[in-house]
């Protein structure tokens, strides 16, 4: 996580309290204003898919077909993603944050066809750091969408697998 460089102004309230005005005498965790030009957000530039294509989900073996005009499944994660894909179908991945990439849960392993899902994010590349097992395959369900170009083939980790569903 960025942390404010001593001596620097910040204007966002941060959990020191201080509100930007005068100096941070901790130099918590509050970045400085976000840069003006346009940056890169996976809500906006994540690609979309233009034809079907399959996702296989491993170790069950379970193989999907997606169709970009139903799209988005669900409401977790990103429309399309491997995560709105595999709930759709019935795989169960979890998800604590319900998919707004908050937490490293929905860790899934790309085992082919990695080159057709859109960039890793700073923040995705946080949330791998906390993931256990984490390889350079590595991808939060909720994040990860495919350009449609290619098949893609999905491991999904054991300790991700939410094999017990609540009744309530």
């Amino acid at each position: 996580m960025r942390r404010v460089a001593p001596g620097q102004t910040p204007r966002a309230v941060r959990a020191c309290g201080n509100t930007g005005v005068g100096r941070c005498a901790y130099s918590c965790v509050a970045l400085p204003d976000p840069p003006a030009s346009p940056v890169y957000t996976p809500e906006r530039d994540a690609p979309k898919p233009k034809r079907p294509f399959r996702i296989t989900f491993l170790p069950m073996n379970k193989v999907v077909e997606v169709d970009p005009e139903q799209l988005p499944y669900g409401r977790d994660g990103l429309p399309g993603s491997i995560l709105d894909v595999a709930l759709a179908h019935g795989i169960e991945i979890e998800h604590a944050c319900g998919g707004v990439c908050a937490c490293s849960t929905c860790h899934v392993i790309v085992r082919e066809g990695g080159e057709t899902l859109c960039e890793k994010t700073e923040r995705e590349e946080d949330y791998l750091d906390l993931a256990p097992g984490v390889t350079p395959q590595s991808r939060l369900g909720c994040r990860a969408v495919a350009d449609g170009t290619r098949d893609l083939v999905v491991e999904v980790p054991n300790w991700n697998r939410n094999l017990a569903k609540s009744h309530g």
